[in-house]
């Protein structure tokens, strides 16, 4: 069980890692759960594939910058009411989209419910805060990682099932109880953020917290790092189905049994975490690790390696990504505890405008080469900015240094 290290919180810590999870995988289970419906979308609202795709792309948009928005506000008012504000606004949104009269309708809608879907990614990471600190906190998110790198893939899965009973309005409705079932699951959490905490100055004032985050280099290490690993992440995520379909020839449900085994791996990588002597070890090896597979990779792809070698080393891949991404979100927002909910907005901001950023460029010329191009200058920037982090801290004493309570 987790230690709690500031005695504000009044939830049970079931009930914290239980709220906090779902409400940290909601935004990626609003932008992957409809993948499956996209040829029925292209066929109901009679237009091209990058017209439906363009929805996938200003969801991706409005979940980094409505982060921004969430994280000052969740600062200054806590963490509950902006929360609540944000799930009202998903449960019209996606009325919104359940009813959309043309393509054009249906994105502006998307746009808003991936807004709203932000507000539970930022709150989530600043309530782990509030409550938790150091190698705990890290605890803390290695558990919570296991969630955010579940949603994102196995939620394609989902709707994959979903759509065999069901149109893509069906997806949406069901989305809509979901956010529905958020909604009331919020109102039983109990405030993390104390009034002492929070910001005393006005809401458009709040925002003006960005700039000294953004002068704390160590801090921008951290977040250009988690960047660019999501950027591979998330390159992942678009290349496997044309790398698996298309160039392995699998089909779409062996495709989807490849999909969850991969999933288990950032399970299996976020938890690995516990059995190294103190969290930088587990950094340097996870770091190392995305390095140097995602150079075995490139040469893989890229030289007709079968389906069973290729798939080991991409199970590896995602581990040792779910290795990096809680260590790295841990350290980072440890070094910002009094503005958690400003720099959880930066580092998630970041995050999707990273996946935004690269998740086309795989799909650019030979799908094998583009993906092994951005996958390895990917993990190559990730260990580069580590490096740097790592060279700074040896010089100042670091909290999440400290060893692992296992």
């Amino acid at each position: 069980m987790l230690k709690n290290h500031q005695d504000q919180q009044k939830n049970s810590e079931n009930f914290i890692l239980f709220f906090t999870a779902l409400i940290s995988a909601f935004g990626p289970i609003v932008t992957d759960l409809y993948l499956p419906s996209l040829p029925q979308l292209n066929q109901y609202f009679h237009v091209g594939t990058s017209s439906v795709q363009l929805s996938l792309t200003v969801s991706f948009l409005g979940l980094a910058f409505g982060q921004i928005l969430f994280g000052p506000l969740s600062d200054k008012f806590g963490r509950k009411k902006p929360l609540l504000i944000s799930l009202f606004l998903f449960v019209v949104s996606t009325i919104g989209c359940v009813f959309s009269w043309n393509i054009e309708s249906f994105i502006f809608f998307r746009l808003f419910q991936g807004f709203a879907g932000a507000g539970g990614i930022v709150i989530s990471k600043s309530v782990a805060v509030d409550l938790y600190k150091g190698e705990i906190l890290a605890k803390f998110m290695s558990m919570l990682a296991v969630i955010q790198g579940l949603a994102p893939i196995a939620a394609p899965i989902a709707g994959g099932l979903l759509m065999k009973i069901t149109n893509w309005q069906g997806l949406f409705v069901f989305l809509l109880v979901l956010g529905i079932f958020i909604f009331a699951v919020s109102l039983l959490f109990k405030e993390s953020h104390a009034e002492s905490n929070r910001l005393a100055e006005p809401v458009w004032q709040t925002f003006r917290h960005f700039k000294p985050i953004l002068k704390n280099k160590m801090f921008i290490y951290y977040t250009l790092a988690l960047g660019f690993t999501m950027g591979g992440f998330f390159g992942y995520i678009s290349a496997s189905p044309f790398i698996f379909q298309e160039v392995f020839q699998l089909s779409p449900l062996q495709y989807s049994i490849v999909f969850g085994v991969n999933a288990v791996g950032f399970i299996i990588g976020s938890q690995l975490i516990r059995l190294f002597e103190n969290s930088q070890q587990a950094l340097k090896v996870g770091t190392v690790g995305f390095i140097l597979i995602t150079i075995a990779l490139a040469l893989l792809l890229n030289v007709s390696a079968g389906v069973y070698f290729t798939e080991v080393f991409f199970f590896l891949l995602i581990a040792g990504v779910g290795m990096i991404i809680p260590i790295l979100t841990t350290y980072a927002l440890d070094l910002e505890r009094k503005t958690a909910g400003n720099a959880s907005a930066i580092l998630g901001c970041a995050q999707f405008l990273f996946g935004c950023l690269f998740s086309p460029l795989v799909g650019l010329g030979t799908v094998t080469v583009s993906t092994s191009l951005v996958l390895v200058f990917c993990s190559i920037s990730c260990g580069i900015l580590v490096l740097k982090t790592m060279k700074k801290s040896s010089k100042t004493e670091n909290l999440c240094y400290q060893p692992i309570d296992k």
